[in-house]
Parts: C-alpha cells; structure tokens; sequence
C-alpha cells in the first residue's frame, strides 16, 4: 500500500498514557517480544532475537530514529519499524493497547516523519486477508498499488 506525502497528513493525539521514544539495543527485547505477538495474529515470523537484532541492526536501511516505539507503564506496546527508504517494514499494536488509536496514530507519526524527509511517499506491504490492518491503512489515506508482473 502507498501514502501520497504530498498531501495533508490529519492531526492526531497520542493516546493517554502513551510515551514515544525510539529504538535503543535496551529495547530490543521487548520489541522483538511484541513483533512476536503480532505477527501470531496477523500471519508470518519474526526469527530468533540474536538473529532478529543483529538483521535489523545492521540493515542498511536501519535509522533508528526511524523506529519508533510507544511505551506505557507496562513496557512497549506499540511499534512502527521504518526504512529509510520510506517503507514501513513493522507496525505492531500490543493487544493491551489495541483500540485505542495507538496504530493510527504511530502511522500519521511516520507520516509526518517522512514528510519533513521531504519524501514523496511512503509504502507498506500487508497480507492479502488481514482486512483488519488494510482498513487502518485505508482510513489514514493509503491506496493499494498493485505489482505488474513481467510476462516469462
């Protein structure tokens, strides 16, 4: 899916009680812990922390200003892992905090992030059945883009 950076990102309110901070190795941990949980609900893996960490690390895309992370007085429970490409490689909700408009809200930030990059757009890939995080891309202005495929 794909976000148009030229227009106008709404306003938004962090969630009451939400603290946002970005990705430091202390972290790493419980990012992975709920990149784990997430992906359990919406399909695919996350491998092992070592291997997780030292892949997400030394990416060559990796900021970590870039990853943003949603604390509450329990630890982390929301993540929107970006490249500097402008690609939205995670986005997690803890269930805890599901409901609450953290997800949108961690998007309009990465939005605006990107924005002040001077970046035309921004993209994520989502699985065709999960409806539910389409919906949320769907309400903050993405669009599916559809890939071609080259004729063999």
């Amino acid at each position: 899916m794909r976000r148009n950076l030229t227009e106008a990102v709404p306003d938004f309110i962090w969630p009451q009680d939400i603290v946002l901070t970005h990705y430091r190795p202390e972290l790493a941990e419980a990012v992975h812990q709920l990149m784990e949980m997430g992906y359990q609900q919406g399909g695919g893996r996350v491998p092992a922390l070592d291997l997780w960490q030292r892949r997400f690390e030394t990416d060559p895309e990796y900021d970590p200003s870039l990853c943003f992370i949603a604390l509450d007085a329990q630890g982390v429970v929301g993540v929107a892992q970006c490249w500097t490409s402008a690609y939205i490689k995670n986005l997690v909700v803890h269930p805890r905090a599901q409901g609450r408009g953290l997800g949108r809200a961690l998007l309009l930030h990465a939005f605006n992030v990107f924005q002040q990059r001077r970046e035309g757009f921004v993209d994520l890939k989502v699985l065709e059945d999960n409806v539910r995080a389409q919906h949320l891309y769907e309400s903050v202005g993405m669009r599916v883009v559809r890939r071609e495929l080259v004729p063999g």
